[in-house]
């Protein structure tokens, strides 16, 4: 199974500066993991630039390809841009900005007839894990973006991010990420019948990279605040091998 590691610079840029990241993680030898980053939409072209050995993602896209939609940005335009992959229903997506399941089953589809390679998010609130329904809510995510279009997709990735452990100061342990991917690639199989990479996406940081990779059984992560420090986005790198 492949292995990522994705940046989400969300509406930030590095304090180091982007030539400076870039060239600290050009330097690195990935081995077997890709690399990804995501910086904010004005700033792919820049990126498409410089990434040298790193690919680059959108952080969104809209669902539709052209039109009267004030300050969005189709697939199509990311693709000129150098996106190989985008960012579709990210929490802060759907919990901000309202997204709805639908919508993005929307984006998920013309995202993969444009070309562009999916990274999906999925994951539970605090309320939906304490009422015990992380499994039965995490595979209705999943059932609503099975799409027609998922048999062509090239690349497809999942990116499994607890709500209630992103910005809050609580990290899910390895063993209780096991327990979720393996819900997750039960609702796949049945849902999907594909394999797809499942990254994790919770408050990702070098102090819990350890026992995620140890005992979370992931194909990686999708990091948040410490991918915009070179020095801990690369520590959490190595401490994937």
């Amino acid at each position: 199974m492949a292995r990522y590691l994705i940046a989400n610079w969300k509406m930030n840029l590095p304090p180091e500066g982007m030539d400076a990241w870039m060239a600290a993680v050009a330097r690195e030898d990935p081995r077997d993991v890709t690399l990804v980053f995501a910086p904010p939409f004005p700033f792919l072209r820049d990126a498409f630039a410089q990434r040298r050995r790193v690919g680059l993602a959108a952080q969104n896209c809209n669902d539709h390809p052209s039109g009267a939609y004030t300050g969005e940005v189709s697939p199509s335009m990311l693709r000129y841009c150098g996106a190989e992959y985008v960012i579709l229903g990210h929490s802060e997506r759907r919990n901000v900005y309202g997204e709805d399941d639908a919508l993005i089953a929307k984006k998920l589809s013309i995202a993969i007839e444009s070309g562009l390679k999916p990274v999906l998010c999925i994951g539970e609130s605090l309320e939906v894990r304490d009422a015990g329904r992380v499994a039965q809510f995490l595979s209705d995510q999943i059932s609503a973006t099975a799409v027609p279009e998922l048999e062509r997709a090239g690349e497809l990735v999942i990116a499994y991010e607890p709500v209630w452990a992103i910005g809050t100061g609580r990290n899910a342990s390895g063993a209780m990420v096991a327990e979720t991917l393996a819900d997750i690639r039960n609702a796949l199989a049945q849902l999907w019948r594909k394999s797809v990479p499942i990254l994790y996406g919770g408050s990702v940081t070098p102090d819990n990279v350890d026992d995620l990779v140890a005992n979370g059984t992931i194909d990686g992560f999708l990091v948040g605040g410490a991918s915009l420090d070179s020095g801990k986005f690369l520590a959490i790198l190595n401490g994937m091998r």
